[in-house]
């Protein structure tokens, strides 16, 4: 049987829940008193009386179904109303009709056409079935609904996660960017340092490829990254930056956007003055309310680097995508901070990889 066919879990509801009341009403409309004391009228009657509703409500169900098919676009509503009406007034007249003509035709159990019962199963007929009609439809418009909100929201979805994925692919270039720079240095200063350098560098950029994969990682799991990728640093500027993380264990299983602590540190370095005098003093930390904070000393640059760009600007789109609130960034004579709302999370995570793995 083909789908639109099948009468849905509410309109079969809907007809065992009329049956009973009208199938008792029309065999009193057809027999009158007789009903309570003639058990024929119960024994062979009512069944055909069943029998033929159950036709008819199913005729009703297939017109309506096709008529959805047939018009189903919103616009058409109004004339797919009007049609159904008409559909469901001719189905229960010719329904009624060929009952009591046949039953009086047929002399059914000395049944003798009574207009006036006929007219009255008629209007009553109608009216069930413009009762039933208003369900159906009211169910069936609440379906649509639901249907086209699931739609939205899937749209919506791929929407964010195709920016999403965007914001990702920008991460990578802009490491490869500032690497290389720093790389082509190292290359005319230390060979050997540029050598050491590009090592580290490639076991950073095996785990980065790794963990891009994911939009979100676990605190715990991006603390080990940028432990790593300050050795990456430490390389490159040894003492002159230093690095300290103060976070609560508490929050290790709480997620933030891939990448996010490498973007921060990498962009401190890229625009601070480094010096084994002065070195470039970054903290990690964590704070009430899920909270991360990622604050520099402040000692920028006189003639900034080359630069793409990138950076806070995909972390903010990031939380914004996410639509999660808290995403801060403070700055004051001495410092640079930039707060990060913590994202709770209810799955437990994967351990970390390593750098060597």
């Amino acid at each position: 049987m083909k789908q639109w066919m099948k009468p849905t879990r509410v309109e079969s509801i809907s007809f065992l829940t009329f049956m009973p009341f009208l199938g008792t009403l029309l065999n009193y409309l057809l027999f009158g008193a007789r009903l309570f004391g003639d058990y024929r009228v119960w024994l062979f009657s009512f069944p055909v009386v069943v029998a033929q509703a159950l036709l008819s409500w199913w005729l009703h169900i297939m017109v309506m179904h096709w008529l959805r098919i047939r018009f189903p676009d919103i616009r058409q509503t109004s004339l797919r109303l009007v049609l159904l009406g008409l559909a469901h007034i001719t189905l229960i007249s010719l329904t009624y009709l060929s009952l009591f003509y046949g039953y009086d035709a047929l002399h059914f159990l000395g049944y003798a056409l009574d207009r006036d019962a006929l007219n009255n199963a008629l209007y009553i007929g109608v009216g069930l079935t413009m009762i039933a009609t208003t369900m159906w439809e009211a169910d069936y418009t609440l379906k649509q609904w639901k249907d086209s909100v699931t739609e939205k929201e899937k749209l919506e979805q791929l929407t964010i996660r195709h920016e999403f994925e965007t914001l990702k692919s920008q991460v990578n270039p802009h490491f490869l960017f500032n690497c290389f720079n720093t790389l082509s240095s190292l290359i005319s200063e230390d060979r050997h340092q540029a050598e050491v350098f590009l090592d580290e560098l490639s076991k950073v950029y095996r785990y980065l490829l790794r963990n891009n994969e994911d939009g979100l990682s676990s605190l715990a799991t991006e603390i080990k990254f940028i432990e790593s990728y300050y050795q990456l640093l430490q390389t490159r500027h040894g003492s002159a930056v230093e690095l300290k993380i103060e976070t609560d264990r508490k929050y290790d299983g709480y997620l933030l956007p891939s990448l996010t602590l490498q973007l921060l540190v990498e962009n401190a370095v890229k625009h601070n003055v480094l010096s084994r005098n002065k070195p470039l003093l970054i903290d990690i930390f964590t704070t009430a309310g899920n909270k991360l904070v990622v604050s520099n000393t402040l000692q920028a640059r006189t003639v900034k680097g080359p630069s793409n760009g990138i950076g806070l600007d995909n972390i903010k789109a990031k939380y914004e995508l996410l639509n999660l609130t808290g995403f801060q960034v403070l700055q004051d004579r001495k410092s640079f901070s930039v707060v990060l709302p913590l994202i709770w999370n209810r799955v437990n995570e994967q351990p970390f990889i390593t750098m060597e793995s």
